[in-house]
């Protein structure tokens, strides 16, 4: 965690690993993990990111992640949900919040979705300024649960517990909390493109051309169902995680974007992102 300024929070009587990275202050930009992820294996994305754009940034890693409490298993399918409604306008609150951008990944993208959604600004006095959006899922597609599939292959038979085990302390509440949800028949029916409608807030979608997790249909649908027009960046050759693979190109844009949404310092954004869609 290059640069981070790491401390835990309590929410719902559970410890939580927390980590702030640029000056002191509220936070400006919220990260959101993806569904293996945790404050750690952003790697240095966030320490870049503030260096870039000036913004103070606040990560957390969910409870059964990083070195978050643990959780009794199985997650609900509706583990998304809950999150977004009831944890995250408390983590918000916690962590002194009052304009940000939610940035996520993956799950963590589908989060803030859902989060800006239902505007937890009533219990929070959170303004969801902006979203950025990295691969996002707002419905399961063939290609999510065939990767997610080879990823339990992987976890069970192969090195994946290992190398996750470096970065969670219960790396079996981490792993089989998200694959089994993912994989349960029941949760094909899952899909949250119904709330998109609702988002206020101006949102940058980043995904990769390359996604193993999901097809380009997430953006395709995003751009159509949101009320106002979102910016996008596609980037060739980039997998599931632009953000590691693509980092000076995804934050030169988010940098971009928080100038633009934010409107605290020079030279906002007043066209389209390069490499824009």
């Amino acid at each position: 965690m290059r640069g981070a300024a790491p401390f835990p929070i309590e929410i719902g009587g559970r410890a939580l690993e927390a980590a702030r990275w640029g000056e002191a202050g509220a936070p400006e930009i919220v990260l959101l993990h993806e569904g293996l992820g945790s404050v750690g294996l952003w790697r240095d994305f966030p320490a870049r990111l503030a260096a870039r754009s000036g913004r103070r940034l606040f990560a957390y890693s969910r409870a059964g992640y990083g070195q978050s409490a643990s959780i009794e298993l199985p997650r609900p399918l509706s583990y998304m949900e809950d999150e977004a409604r009831e944890t995250l306008p408390r983590i918000l609150d916690a962590a002194g919040a009052r304009r940000v951008i939610l940035l996520g990944h993956s799950d963590g993208a589908s989060i803030a979705a859902i989060h800006a959604a239902g505007s937890g600004v009533a219990k929070t006095g959170c303004v969801i300024a902006g979203l950025v959006l990295i691969a996002p899922h707002f419905f399961v597609e063939d290609v999510s649960v065939a990767s997610i599939a080879a990823a339990r292959e992987a976890y069970e038979n192969g090195d994946l517990r290992a190398r996750l085990a470096r970065h969670h302390r219960d790396v079996d509440a981490a792993f089989r909390g998200w694959n089994g949800a993912w994989l349960d028949p029941r949760f094909r029916a899952w899909r949250i493109d119904d709330l998109l409608p609702l988002i206020d807030s101006p949102v940058l979608l980043i995904q990769g051309e390359a996604d193993e997790y999901g097809t380009l249909a997430q953006i395709a649908t995003a751009a159509a169902k949101l009320p106002h027009p979102p910016r996008v960046m596609l980037v060739p050759g980039a997998g599931h995680s632009p953000q590691f693979s693509h980092p000076e190109r995804v934050i030169g844009a988010v940098a971009a974007f928080a100038d633009a949404v934010l409107g605290l310092r020079e030279g906002a954004l007043t066209g389209g992102i390069g490499g824009e869609h």
